[in-house]
């Protein structure tokens, strides 16, 4: 019991404040409220449950007495995910059943209102005076991992990523909390809205304060307010035939949050999916505006096929989506065929489905992951196709985690997604460093390191010398990772160097070169080192099956 004044009634003694504002015992105000709650037959605090409930029977707790229940786990970590239904974005309405609820509702018209409701966009748009114009939306959702610290960073990501998808720069924030203040330690509420604030300060924006809700299942997010260009609006109306698809994160979180709520998670997946959902968009929103972005979305709740099909509605566009080309976590293909994702995917398909053809090749785990449910996710950019190399290129340079080209804009339509195996192989995806890592087999680690640029005299000081100079002319610079691994296919083969042409040229392929520029490569290296490097490569090009 917390120190309090002397009471009034009994001297010097623990004593709380009651309803009328005297002090009194605590056990006389748990009798005083527990006599009222059964005098009306219902409990004060929670008019669904009997008096005396179920919880004070169990643990002689009266939680309307300001009693707070003993915290079993001292001593243990908190496991958000124990506290909640659906993880992260899966626990949203789906688009079916608000687009019935919506349908009804007034359409707001207002000559400032630059986008709002009828688009269905990420945020709102309202032109304040000739010179200002903000930027609005919020966004709110139950944990999809179980660290307070993270879930409040993950959720802050994910409130600013729709002002950076309109092309926005966040300036303000109130932040909105649920939490079961009476069976969970406050310090994890502390701990969760220190998360969010930490990364409002990466991205400049300034907490303005919030609201809190003593809420059964955990929930946290912000209302967030930015300022942007009228001219520099991108919102998910404006992609054109021939515009090129990039997306920015990796798929899978819904995928990855359910598995780990099961502890069935592949070994790290959980990991790689919170770097990502703990990462800002504001990079790659700011190169996107920069080379002239024809409309954008953010990849969240309704997966990547409900967002564009948003997108391709308010477009009127068909739009062609290649699988082979999507960056995925690790894991998730292997989860969804087991069966694990969550609920969202079939609410997701109810309303998306109507506006996607498939592939016959496109499996049904294939289809779980386009429908997954996202938390925090990348941006989904549609650009016009002489601005897409620039665009990824500056995107790498900046650190975003991945900028892969993932379809195309085909031709105008009232609204059609066409998701196909493969995609056209002259299209050149950029993988981040990390997924590249990830898909590099232990074989292949092996086979590198035989290589003159890794070479087995790692002790060795001119060796270590080299190595770190190898890596460094290998590192992303004025020359972006494709062109110089194409670059070191060719001179592997000019200069004879069996295991380095062998492992550039895999390397190439893992970062979804086609055999067109590997081609052009090693014409590169016949021409300047003649019959040697051209049976070499045909003698690589035999053994890694590329025809």
């Amino acid at each position: 019991m917390p120190e309090a004044e002397k009471c009034r009634v009994h001297g010097d003694c623990d004593a709380v404040v009651c309803l009328t504002g005297e002090f009194m015992d605590a056990k006389e105000k748990r009798k005083r409220v527990m006599a009222r709650s059964i005098k009306l037959g219902h409990c004060v605090c929670d008019p669904r449950k009997p008096c005396p409930c179920t919880l004070f029977q169990e643990k002689n707790v009266c939680t309307c007495a300001g009693e707070k229940v003993p915290l079993e786990t001292a001593g243990k970590p908190v496991r958000l995910t124990e506290h909640i239904r659906s993880a992260g974005c899966a626990s949203k309405i789906g688009q079916k059943d608000l687009h019935e609820v919506l349908k009804s509702l007034p359409v707001v018209e207002d000559p400032r209102l630059l986008v709002g409701m009828a688009t269905a966009d990420d945020a709102g748009v309202f032109k304040l005076t000739d010179d200002v114009t903000i930027v609005q939306t919020v966004d709110v959702f139950t944990p999809g991992v179980d660290d307070p610290y993270l879930f409040g960073k993950i959720a802050a990501c994910n409130s600013l990523s729709d002002v950076y998808a309109m092309g926005g720069k966040p300036i303000t924030a109130l932040s909105i909390i649920g939490f079961p203040i009476e069976s969970l330690p406050s310090s994890a509420m502390t701990d969760i809205i220190r998360g969010g604030m930490d990364v409002l300060k990466e991205a400049g924006t300034i907490l303005l304060g919030g609201h809190s809700i003593n809420d059964e299942e955990i929930k946290f997010g912000f209302a967030v307010t930015g300022l942007i260009s009228g001219r520099g609006i991108v919102t998910n109306a404006g992609a054109e035939p021939g515009n090129v698809l990039v997306l920015t994160k990796p798929l899978g979180t819904g995928i990855i949050s359910l598995s780990n709520q099961i502890g069935r998670a592949p070994d790290g997946s959980m990991e790689a999916a919170t770097l990502s959902m703990t990462t800002l968009n504001r990079k790659a929103a700011e190169v996107m505006v920069k080379y002239g972005a024809k409309a954008c979305t953010d990849v969240t709740g309704f997966g990547l096929l409900g967002h564009l099909s948003q997108l391709v509605a308010e477009s009127k566009v068909t739009a062609e989506i290649w699988f082979d080309r999507l960056p995925l976590f690790p894991g998730v293909l292997e989860c969804a065929q087991k069966g694990i994702y969550s609920g969202a995917n079939e609410r997701n398909a109810d309303y998306s489905a109507q506006r996607v053809d498939f592939d016959k090749a496109i499996t049904e785990e294939m289809k779980a992951v386009l429908f997954d449910a996202q938390t925090s996710g990348g941006l989904l950019i549609a650009l016009p196709a002489d601005k897409v190399e620039n665009t990824v290129r500056e995107m790498q340079k900046a650190g975003v985690l991945c900028s892969a080209v993932i379809g195309r804009i085909t031709e105008r339509s009232e609204g059609k997604i066409n998701v196909l195996v493969c995609g056209d192989q002259r299209n050149i995806p950029v993988i981040s460093k990390t997924e590249r890592e990830q898909k590099m087999s232990a074989k292949e680690s092996k086979a590198e390191s035989e290589c003159c640029a890794h070479g087995s005299g790692g002790t060795d000081k001119a060796m270590k010398m080299f190595q770190d100079f190898m890596g460094s002319a290998m590192a992303p610079g004025a020359i972006d990772v494709v062109s110089k691994e194409l670059m070191a296919v060719a001179l592997g083969l000019a200069v004879h160097c069996v295991p380095c042409s062998r492992i550039h040229i895999k390397k190439s392929l893992e970062m979804g070169i086609g055999k067109e520029e590997l081609e052009e490569a090693a014409a590169l290296a016949v021409a300047f080192a003649g019959c040697r490097a051209l049976m070499l490569w045909n003698e690589l090009k035999n053994d890694l099956k590329i025809n």
